[in-house]
């Protein structure tokens, strides 16, 4: 399969659909989506839908990992943290953005998996950890951008802590089959909050969470 080609096709879909920052575009022509699948499904990897991971989490649809990925305007300097890695390629696109990455996952079996790939594509600015992140991290962590790839029942208040002043968050908050997803934006002491439209992602796993809900995939 020539995933080359796959991968300029689905750029080309994220540019019609309305993703304009070029370092963004760029970074989808680089990383090998198909990696972060299993193989029975690699030749889907370059579509237009989630795909599953396992442990009840998806790899979420390229559009809305590209949205998330503009909408908090990274710059090559920046520290960004994610919370939820998943099967790592959000973590892969924000490497080639930021700085340094820090991505946290409170499965391990995914984190492990996770690490595995970053380490194949040599991501040596990704940091995976395995922690609950929907509690927040330790004093003194402070990131440019914060992404939560998971919906939460209300924005995580612990998370907020870490933004740097001028700093973004893109989260969705809701549940049920379609969520709305916000852009935060730290200014002194106020957060801006953006709503950006509806979203559709699987629950946040951890304390700060929805109890009960139906599962649905980003």
């Amino acid at each position: 399969m020539d995933f080359r080609l796959r991968r300029q096709k689905m750029v080309e879909r994220l540019s019609a659909s309305g993703i304009q920052d070029p370092s963004v575009l760029h970074a989808f022509l680089e990383i090998p989506r198909h990696l972060f699948v299993e193989e029975a499904l690699m030749e889907k990897a370059y579509g237009t839908h989630s795909l599953p991971i396992g442990f009840g989490q998806t790899i979420s649809q390229p559009e809305i990992v590209a949205r998330m990925s503009e909408m908090v305007q990274i710059r090559p300097e920046e520290r960004v943290l994610e919370v939820g890695t998943g099967s790592g390629y959000q973590a892969a696109i924000l490497a080639r953005l930021a700085r340094e990455v820090l991505t946290v996952e409170r499965i391990p079996q995914l984190a492990r998996r996770a690490q595995k790939v970053l380490e194949f594509l040599d991501l040596g600015n990704v940091t995976v950890r395995v922690c609950d992140g929907s509690l927040g991290l330790g004093k003194g962590e402070i990131f440019d951008a914060i992404l939560v790839a998971a919906a939460a029942p209300v924005i995580p208040e612990p998370l907020l802590g870490h933004l740097a002043d001028g700093g973004r968050m893109a989260v969705p908050v809701g549940g049920g089959r379609e969520q709305q997803l916000y852009r935060i934006v730290r200014q002194g002491g106020e957060y801006i909050r953006e709503d950006r439209g509806p979203c559709s992602f699987v629950k946040l796993v951890g304390r700060s969470r929805w109890a009960n809900f139906p599962e649905e995939r980003a």
